[in-house]
């Protein structure tokens, strides 16, 4: 027998998907400030959707949206909306703030697309055990540390960003964070840490604090050796 659900539900579920769907604005919104080279507040917006896209899942399970707008594909939504805010936009980024030799500008934002697309049409995206395989696209935390907490030289730049287009492709497994099977409440209390951290680096840029930048510093270590850990200690074993 099929559940009926009220007008309340379904104007919840609904919510839940405008909320969803305001990830897309954030988005637009930082597109403005990239136009005007505006970086502080180009990575704050990017910061607003990522963090949209971190909690919205926890509404859509709360408020069954599932169950209540079955007709609605909240993950088809969401893959809109994340390739946009992880993909197009970081690229766009990538490109306006100039960070390679104008020769490889145009070309590196193109790989940032081009791998960016042929990685989400892959099969088995997500393991069985709940890994990304491959790199996921998360072109907004490259350019994030490019940007606001890495100082490398050009060269440097171009190298990350042809190191994670391959990256992308390799069988390695990058933690799911929200569905981490393994250390799981270390792995959300780092991805805390860094959604914290990330817009006070923001706000002081360019005059970030040291001890902020070694704390993104020491993020982005803690998932590489967890990924290195994950992809080769274990298989070892196995």
């Amino acid at each position: 027998m099929s559940t009926q659900y009220n007008n309340i539900d379904k104007a919840l579920a609904w919510s839940v998907h405008l909320f969803t769907a305001s990830g897309l604005l954030a988005g637009f919104m930082a597109i403005l400030a990239i136009n005007v080279k505006d970086w502080r507040a180009a990575m704050f917006w990017l910061i607003v959707a990522l963090v949209i896209d971190g909690v919205d899942g926890t509404f859509a399970r709360k408020f069954k949206v599932t169950e209540v707008l079955p007709n609605m594909s909240g993950k088809t939504l969401d893959y809109v909306i994340d390739f946009a805010t992880y993909a197009i936009i970081p690229a766009y980024f990538f490109y306006m703030a100039e960070l390679v030799t104008p020769d490889w500008n145009l070309p590196l934002t193109f790989l940032i697309l081009l791998v960016s697309a042929i990685y989400y049409g892959k099969e088995g995206m997500v393991s069985d055990d709940y890994y990304f395989i491959g790199f996921p696209v998360l072109w907004n935390m490259v350019v994030f540390y490019l940007v606001f907490v890495l100082a490398l030289p050009v060269w440097g730049n171009a190298a990350v960003i042809v190191f994670f287009a391959i990256l992308h492709f390799l069988p390695v497994k990058f933690a799911y964070p929200s569905q981490a099977t393994r250390l799981k409440s270390l792995t959300i209390f780092a991805s805390a840490i860094i959604l914290l951290a990330m817009p006070l680096i923001v706000w002081f840029y360019p005059e970030v604090p040291s001890w902020l930048k070694w704390v993104a510093i020491g993020n982005l270590g803690y998932f590489g050796s967890l990924s290195a850990i994950d992809t080769f200690v274990k298989q070892k074993r196995n």
